[in-house]
């Protein structure tokens, strides 16, 4: 038996207050696991975003359209391998109040550019040739019980009225740059349904280019190519569109960042108070230690054990629960029903490592003091408390 071993027993010293610090620690642990999973969630569309695609919109805001001709001059860049256009189309599903993320692309050219979606070869030719036909992702198609061969109807948003489509294929994704709770459908049946006076106009231009180096020049070479229109452009990367979206939110993603670090100190305090205590009933044992000749630094490793003992036991609990909890419970449901901020919302293993690490450093800053201050008794002084 060594020494952390006898610290390590000693947190069955007094069990029932031990279990209480350890789920206290493992509830605290959990909150904040549960917060990095919505800081990951929500930023998963920046961090996965591609860094070989422009995004090219008006100049001015992302709401005003684009000339369609522009498409055209645009592939004729130098260092633009593909281009395709697309144009926001929202929509709701009947009964619903959420506006789904439907965008209306041309067929062809999209499932080019956007390659990591896979979709089985007989839904993709099925949807190249249906001019009502729509593509959805996995994820909204369960979200709503749809099937391949299903007739929807959506109410317009930006664009009113009603619309048909059938869905003619069900996406999955390989790379989290596009999420698999959209919809896409034929830019030709938007554009040819619409008042002669809103056709041939997209939302924005997207456009491959052979890597992210090259990526800010081709966006360069792109704006200066209609720095004398009439209409004005912007071209940025895949990231720095989401960036951007984004930024809007950052206000909030600060505070949940405060929130996250406000948890860990209730946790430090939690911990910092049952080591103090044990500290304080246990003063004449370690009176008694010194006496017979164990060192202050053998003090200071009961205690510190002894909180690491149990900050570690809280961490694998709150891991342990966190997975069931945040994959299986809360994950399924952000994205049947948030899905527009949470696409992709799972913990992380990283996440979880970084719990168990905390746990362990939250550990010794707790329980730092009240080791240091056992180590410094005056062994004449704690005997003499011995009745």
């Amino acid at each position: 038996m060594n020494l952390v071993s006898v610290a390590i027993q000693n947190t069955r010293r007094n069990l029932f207050r031990s279990i209480l610090t350890v789920v206290g620690v493992a509830i605290a642990m959990l909150a904040f696991l549960l917060l990095r999973t919505v800081l990951s969630a929500w930023l998963v569309g920046v961090q996965h975003a591609a860094t070989d695609r422009l995004a090219t919109r008006h100049k001015v805001t992302f709401v005003m359209p684009l000339p369609k001709r522009y498409v055209d001059t645009v592939r004729q860049v130098p260092g633009v391998q593909a281009v395709t256009w697309m144009t926001f189309f929202g929509g709701k599903v009947p009964g619903k109040e959420e506006q789904l993320g439907s965008v209306a692309v041309d067929a062809p050219t999209f499932l080019r550019v956007y390659d990591e979606l896979v979709l089985p070869e007989p839904q993709r030719e099925h949807f190249l040739r249906d001019r009502r036909g729509a593509i959805v992702g996995v994820a909204l198609a369960r979200q709503f019980g749809w099937k391949v061969g299903d007739r929807i109807t959506l109410a317009g948003t930006t664009f009113a009225g009603e619309w048909e489509f059938s869905v003619d294929g069900i996406y999955t994704v390989k790379r989290r740059s596009v999420d698999e709770l959209s919809m896409f459908f034929h830019w030709s049946y938007l554009n040819d349904s619409l008042p002669t006076q809103l056709r041939e106009q997209v939302g924005w231009i997207s456009s491959k280019v052979a890597s992210a180096r090259e990526a800010p020049i081709v966006a360069k070479r792109i704006d200066d190519g209609f720095e004398s229109r009439e209409t004005q452009t912007l071209s940025m990367s895949e990231r720095a569109v989401n960036n951007s979206f984004m930024g809007m939110a950052s206000t909030l993603l600060d505070a949940i960042q405060i929130v996250s670090l406000v948890i860990l100190v209730i946790m430090l305090l939690i911990l910092g108070n049952t080591i103090a205590m044990g500290v304080r009933e246990r003063t004449q044992e370690y009176a008694v230690l010194r006496a017979i000749g164990f060192l202050p630094r053998h003090v200071v490793i009961f205690v510190l054990g002894e909180a690491t003992a149990l900050a570690s036991a809280g961490g694998l609990l709150a891991v342990a629960l966190g997975v069931p909890f945040i994959n299986s419970g809360v994950a399924r449901y952000l994205e049947e029903n948030m899905a527009g901020f949470f696409p992709f919302f799972r913990l992380a293993a990283r996440d979880m490592l970084l719990a168990l690490v905390l746990s362990g450093v939250l550990a010794v800053l707790a329980a730092l003091l009240p080791a240091l201050r056992a180590s410094k008794l005056q062994v004449t002084d704690a005997l003499r408390k011995l009745g």
